[in-house]
């Protein structure tokens, strides 16, 4: 909401000399958010005047074009010119080339002479154009940035206005007023009006505040006016969509009459546009009382108006043009042929107010916040109008300001309003409100004194009755997010002030803490994001294609997957059952971006639905539901184990100079595999294993010591790879976390350090191609006893010296002692033994 600084003054003693920054810092302190500062003469500065044209010729150029070469008077006939500098004619009279032909000798328009800077760090001064030297310029209104009309230079006649000569235009045309911006939150709907910030700006300032609509004297009606009927057959959650519906007549009306200057420069200032006299009143009043109005052509109703629901297959044409299909939960505004307006967020094109117009109807409307939200949320149609509508508008404000829109018609239009007015409908019955003794010093923690909370609800314009224990309040009618004793606690304190609200920290209870779940989840992300890969977060959001590749090891299983009801796109209906079609899709768009060399890792939920999902009773609001519906609850709602998984693409580093990189492979999906396990203490067991998503002969299933499958690492299929355009050799792993969660000791217990010497043992051996490497490992571990520290593969040959079919595989063996040194006798019967369990186990050959 920007707030005109001058119409902030007509109705809050703000000081002269007070700027947009010091309105919005008092409101600040009332619970106000400030936006911006709209200032024109920040990109506007004079001199501007008030000229009159004293002579034009009319001179073709031989471009086509015919300019006009003014002579024009700055300053009253025989005064003399105060203003000095280069291209100021000390005479008064200034000679001007001018393209626009809407005026004539005698006119008063507006010049920027030179030294004056227009939008866009345009300056004014002298130049020889056409043969001439033309010292200064007659400006529009879009050269002045107070319009979009530029087909024309401004002629003050046509605005209704005849100053003197010389007059300072800047401050004719409200080019010295500033605004101040806030944004207003949705329970304070009321701020969406000059009347509304004016009272806050009080309460903040601890001065006085003129209320508008009790400046609006409303006419006593001699009778029923024009004919209105509500008539809400379906009223959502029990609540009239129109309680009350104010109507009042103007005839005679001239809509052509332009609409003064002052009127449109608030409205300007105010982030409207100025339209037409009629629509620009209607806007203003809003603006001014908080109340939208809608402005109908008399002569074009056929009927009484009836507020009601839309019939089925009922369509409207709105003011914007477009034809509109209607819901049934729409509430319209209806004569006899139909609709005629969506009530309270924009009227109907047969009705619209022109320039024919001479009759006018005035709507001033009270609607239910609710459907009007509905209705503007359903036809993607925000308006001003619909704005104040779904936060709450003042129902008691509606007939002053009919009468404020009657009154400046009469005035500025030349119409004569109807003695007659319409009523219909009821008031609300005002919310009255219970405030216990001490409940605001109790919720807040600040004892309040009960001179400050009656100070701080009658500001805010509600009624106090004392009765035994506390405080009856009625709420004020435009506040109609005050309904229970904490909102008005609420306005208790930003009244006060929120910075008299003791701070204390509060002091953790011993014992409390990361759950072992959570410490877990953030040991794993932790050494991933320190082994050199990258988080990323992906959306839950996949498609089927993608939870059958990912979900299943095998080609053609079924895989159970969660349907959204309402998904943000058709192609990506289901939530994910695995965690890597997210992040192919990240590697895919870096690297369609340029970024090739990618090592990404997420951990997250993924959802694995059972037999049951969903329930089909859901339980009323407002009623704790019982153990068996919570039960039955519960029991629909899918498994959601957490994942961790990782993407290797491109490259471990960026190239340099006599620097090659080495490329990622599947032994790094291995390894970011076996990181999360040796950080969890769990003993991961990689074995060769087959995945649809993965290529055949390069995946490791891994699996814990009892066997149970925790996850998949290697290179992913070529096929895949090539649909997702992603290079040939990428490597991804994923493993459930749950799972691992579940295996790991609930307290690791570091190994002490030996200090004594290490002693390594290299050892080669011969197997079938088809036995694992994983498995001669194991074996030789298990076979070398407690004196093995480590033993790591770094090599495995085949060709040459080895028999077809078979391959050799080296294992470092290093071996420690905690309280000797090993003897070189003691290490070699460590490892024979080791070969020897080896070789009856797997068949292995000592090179």
């Amino acid at each position: 909401m920007r707030i005109p600084l001058s119409w902030l003054r007509e109705y809050a003693q703000v000081p002269v000399d007070a700027t947009a920054e010091d309105v919005m810092a008092d409101l600040v302190t009332v619970g106000l958010e400030e936006e911006d500062v709209h200032r024109p003469s920040d990109s506007v500065s004079g001199p501007i005047v008030v000229g009159q044209v004293l002579d034009v010729v009319k001179e073709p150029q031989t471009n086509g074009k015919t300019i006009n070469w003014c002579h024009v008077r700055v300053v009253p006939e025989g005064a003399e010119q105060q203003l000095t500098g280069d291209g100021i004619d000390p005479s008064g009279v200034q000679g001007i080339v001018c393209g626009a032909h809407n005026f004539e000798p005698g006119d008063k328009v507006v010049v920027t002479l030179p030294g004056a800077v227009l939008p866009g760090d345009f300056r004014i001064t002298p130049r020889k154009t056409y043969g001439h030297t033309s010292a200064g310029m007659i400006a529009s209104a879009r050269e002045l940035g107070i319009g979009d009309d530029h087909d024309g230079i401004i002629v003050l006649s046509r605005l209704g206005l005849d100053p003197e000569i010389g007059t300072d235009a800047m401050e004719l045309l409200g080019l010295t007023d500033e605004a101040a911006e806030i944004n207003v939150t949705p329970d304070r709907g009321y701020c969406f009006s000059i009347r509304g910030v004016a009272r806050e700006y009080a309460l903040a300032t601890g001065t006085s505040f003129t209320d508008p609509a009790a400046q609006v004297e409303v006419a006593e009606a001699s009778g029923e006016g024009y004919p209105v009927r509500l008539e809400d057959q379906a009223p959502v959650y029990g609540k009239p969509g129109c309680d009350r519906f104010v109507a009042r007549a103007v005839r005679g009306v001239d809509a052509s009459c332009p609409t003064p200057q002052w009127m449109a420069s608030r409205l300007r200032l105010a982030g409207m546009r100025s339209i037409s006299l009629v629509v620009d009143i209607s806007n203003y009043v809003m603006l001014e009382l908080g109340q939208p109005l809608h402005f109908y052509d008399v002569d074009k109703l056929q009927g009484p108006i009836v507020v009601r629901r839309a019939n089925p297959a009922e369509t409207l044409v709105t003011l914007d043009g477009k034809e509109r299909k209607l819901s049934t939960e729409d509430l319209l505004i209806t004569d006899d042929r139909g609709a005629i307006g969506l009530a309270g967020v924009m009227g109907g094109a047969e009705t619209e107010v022109g320039d024919g117009t001479t009759n006018v109807l005035i709507e001033s409307a009270h609607f239910d916040d609710v459907s009007m939200g509905r209705t503007r949320r359903r036809h993607k149609l925000p308006s001003e109008a619909s704005k104040r509508n779904e936060r709450g508008v003042d129902w008691e404000v509606a007939d002053e300001a009919a009468q404020r829109a009657v009154d400046l018609l009469v005035e500025l239009a030349g119409g004569t309003a109807d003695t007659t007015a319409t009523d219909a409908g009821t008031r609300p019955a005002p919310t009255v409100i219970e405030l216990p003794d001490g409940f605001a010093s109790r919720l807040i923690g600040f004892d309040y004194s009960a001179e400050q909370i009656e100070t701080a609800l009658t500001g805010i314009g509600a009624s106090i009755e004392q009765y035994d224990g506390g405080l009856r309040v009625t709420a004020p009618s435009w506040r109609p997010d005050l309904a229970i004793k904490e909102d008005l606690v609420e306005e208790i304190a930003r009244l006060v002030g929120y910075d008299r609200i003791p701070a204390t920290l509060p002091v953790a209870p011993p014992g409390r803490g990361l759950t072992r779940g959570q410490q877990q989840r953030r040991r794993v992300l932790q050494s991933l994001a320190d082994a050199g890969l990258t988080e990323v977060l992906n959306y839950p959001f996949v498609s089927t294609e993608q939870n059958t590749t990912f979900g299943a090891p095998r080609t053609g299983s079924e895989v159970a997957a969660v349907k959204l009801a309402n998904p943000i796109s058709a192609e990506f209906g289901y939530l994910r059952t695995s965690l890597l079609p997210g992040l192919l899709e990240t590697a895919r768009r870096n690297h369609s971006r340029g970024f090739r060399d990618l090592a990404l890792f997420e951990g997250g939920l993924v959802f694995l639905p059972g037999e049951k999902v969903g329930s089909p009773v859901l339980p009323p609001l407002g009623v704790k539901p019982s153990e068996e519906v919570l039960e039955e609850l519960f029991a629909g709602i899918p498994e959601q184990p957490w994942h961790v998984g990782a993407v290797l693409t491109g490259h471990e580093a960026a190239p340099g100079a006599g620097f090659t990189p080495r490329a990622w492979e599947w032994s790094d999906a291995v390894d970011a595999a076996l990181t999360v396990g040796d950080i969890l203490g769990v003993d991961l067991v990689v074995a060769q294993g087959g995945h649809q998503a993965f290529h055949p002969g390069r995946t490791a299933q891994l699996t814990l010591r009892t066997g149970e499958v925790v996850g998949y690492a290697g290179e992913l299929h070529p096929k895949l790879l090539a649909d997702l355009d992603l290079p040939a050799r990428t490597a991804a792993m994923e493993l459930n976390g749950e799972a691992l969660f579940e295996a790991a000791a609930d307290v690791i217990v570091a190994k002490p350090l030996s200090t004594f010497p290490l002693s390594t043992q290299d050892v080669a051996l011969v197997v079938d191609s088809s036995v694992p490497a994983e498995a001669v490992r194991e074996a030789l571990r298990e076979g070398a006893g407690e004196l093995l520290e480590d033993i790591a593969l770094f090599d495995v040959y085949s060709g040459t010296g080895i028999e077809p079919g078979k391959k050799s595989l080296a294992f470092g063996l290093r071996f420690r002692a905690d309280d000797r040194t090993l003897t070189a006798d003691e290490a070699s019967a460590a490892r024979a033994q080791a070969v020897e369990l080896a070789a009856a186990r797997c068949g292995a050959v000592q090179r």
